[in-house]
């Protein structure tokens, strides 16, 4: 049948990265069925509507004109064992137009990836300048302090001598300067004590101090950014790459592609703003949205540069290597997780915690582990969840809604009510304590994330009964190429 001889259509609400989503979207077509989807993650206005008309929070929800079919399970119910009532559905799309009580498009104008529209726009600091010529002074040398050395760091009582004779200006301004070239983070104290002073205490230049990060030249001359504005933009490039070289569903990424373009450039060249980012004012969702999408491409951006891991050592060394400087400060993938994400906790096979009690990252993590980010961090293999971006204005709704399409797919979440197995991803096996201290908080955890559904019912019959039993599903580590 061709698609214009339908008056009305077949509506689906659908999130990224859902697999179920596309299994339906792929039976409508086998039909030969025109349908139209809207994102709720795109239109988190529509979430709300979806429920309103289903009673449900799972996607897919499908509707023939203004009649609710329901999801996946009762599509393919519909299309195996109901022929005569499918033949009625199609008849009632190809004859009748969309009733003014069937689901609606929204205004493309209220779309979470049109308003993505940012641009960073480069002002010089005025210490920029500054640095230049402390770099050029002479000051800068090898110190030791009882067995440690400092390559390239100077003297605060020298700064302050050299200042006061080069702008003539007295001791209390010069020392001033020295502060505010550590808040705007061209300098650091050597022990990262985050202060300066006019003392004998040794200071570094940002570029002397920051190793091999994939962001750690050139030194960004421009101001500083802080997280809500930096945030934004980078998830408005992040987005457009991930549009352009990631699958629908959020499942392939192509490396190749993504190395070769344009896009990909100007997201190198902002990464380089992550270095002097304003960090001490963020709010939660802030940090949230920011870190988990720093993550996700920090992962793409490793695998291109230095390629991806194979084998238990080498993901080891790629989550623990691979860093951005970020306000200063070094974050590999794994103190993105475990020391921000997860609220400073121990990773898998760690001795020590990522940031010590005086380390200056601590104060920038969450005060407890966000168990949702479970569903949202992409570590670049098969078995991890969908690559998306995060709003830090609908962090959470987004986080569910990552959650609950994460908990309907068998991959990661089987339940066997005959015999009370309940089949589990390693994630959950891994970050246990993130979702309780038992397996029967744990459950519930899980039960509670669901959306409502089927599956959601079946998981609660098991967990009435007795004598449950968790097993954990194979995790594929093939790059999600």
């Amino acid at each position: 049948m061709e698609g214009n001889l339908y008056k009305g259509r077949v509506f689906l609400y659908t999130i990224s990265g859902c697999r179920h989503c596309l299994q339906a979207k792929k039976s409508i077509q086998e039909l030969q069925i025109p349908f139209v989807e809207v994102d709720i993650e795109e239109y988190p206005q529509c979430k709300q509507e979806m429920i309103s008309r289903t009673e449900r929070k799972t996607v897919p929800q499908i509707f023939f004109n203004n009649i609710h079919v329901g999801g996946m399970d009762q599509l393919q119910e519909l299309i195996s064992e109901d022929e005569e009532r499918l033949q009625e559905l199609v008849k009632l799309v190809m004859e009748n137009p969309v009733p003014e009580d069937a689901p609606q498009l929204p205004d493309p104008e209220t779309s979470m990836k049109r308003k993505d529209t940012g641009e960073f726009t480069c002002e010089v600091d005025e210490y920029a300048e500054l640095v230049k010529e402390l770099e050029e002074s002479g000051l800068l040398s090898t110190h030791w302090q009882g067995i440690s050395c400092y390559n390239k760091s100077f003297n605060g009582r020298k700064f302050v001598d050299w200042l006061t004779k080069k702008k003539g200006i007295d001791r209390e301004n010069a020392e001033l300067i020295g502060q505010e070239l550590v808040k705007r983070h061209f300098v650091h104290h050597v022990k990262n004590d985050g202060v300066f002073v006019d003392g004998d205490a040794y200071y570094q230049l940002l570029k002397n101090s920051i190793g091999s990060a994939l962001n750690a030249t050139p030194i960004s001359e421009c101001k500083q950014a802080n997280v809500k504005e930096l945030g934004e933009i980078l998830r408005h490039q992040i987005l457009k790459i991930y549009n352009n070289f990631v699958s629908a569903d959020g499942k392939v990424v192509n490396y190749e592609g993504i190395g070769k373009s344009e896009e990909f450039k100007h997201y190198e060249r902002l990464t380089l703003e992550l270095q002097r980012v304003y960090l001490d004012e963020e709010t939660t969702e802030e940090k949230l949205a920011f870190f988990i999408n720093i993550y996700n491409c920090l992962v793409i951006h490793a695998s291109i540069k230095k390629g991806p891991p194979n084998g238990m050592l080498q993901r080891y060394k790629f989550f623990n290597n691979n860093c951005y400087v970020i306000g200063g400060y070094i974050y590999s993938l794994q103190d993105i997780e475990n020391g921000i994400l997860r609220g400073n906790k121990k990773g898998i096979g760690d001795i020590f915690l990522p940031f010590s009690v005086n380390d200056p990252r601590l104060k920038i993590a969450l005060k407890k582990a966000e168990p949702f980010i479970h569903f949202a961090l992409n570590c670049g293999a098969r078995g991890c969840p969908p690559i998306k971006t995060y709003s830090s204005q609908n962090i959470y709704n987004e986080l569910q809604m990552a959650a609950e399409a994460f908990l309907e797919d068998d991959l990661n979440l089987d339940i066997d009510e005959e015999n009370k197995v309940v089949k589990l991803s390693q994630i959950f096996k891994w970050y246990a304590d993130d979702f309780g201290q038992s397996s029967t908080e744990l459950l519930t955890w899980i039960h509670n994330a669901m959306g409502s559904s089927d599956k959601q019912q079946k998981l609660k019959k098991v967990m009435d009964g007795e004598k449950i039993t968790i097993t954990h599903l194979p995790y594929n580590w093939n790059l999600n190429s």
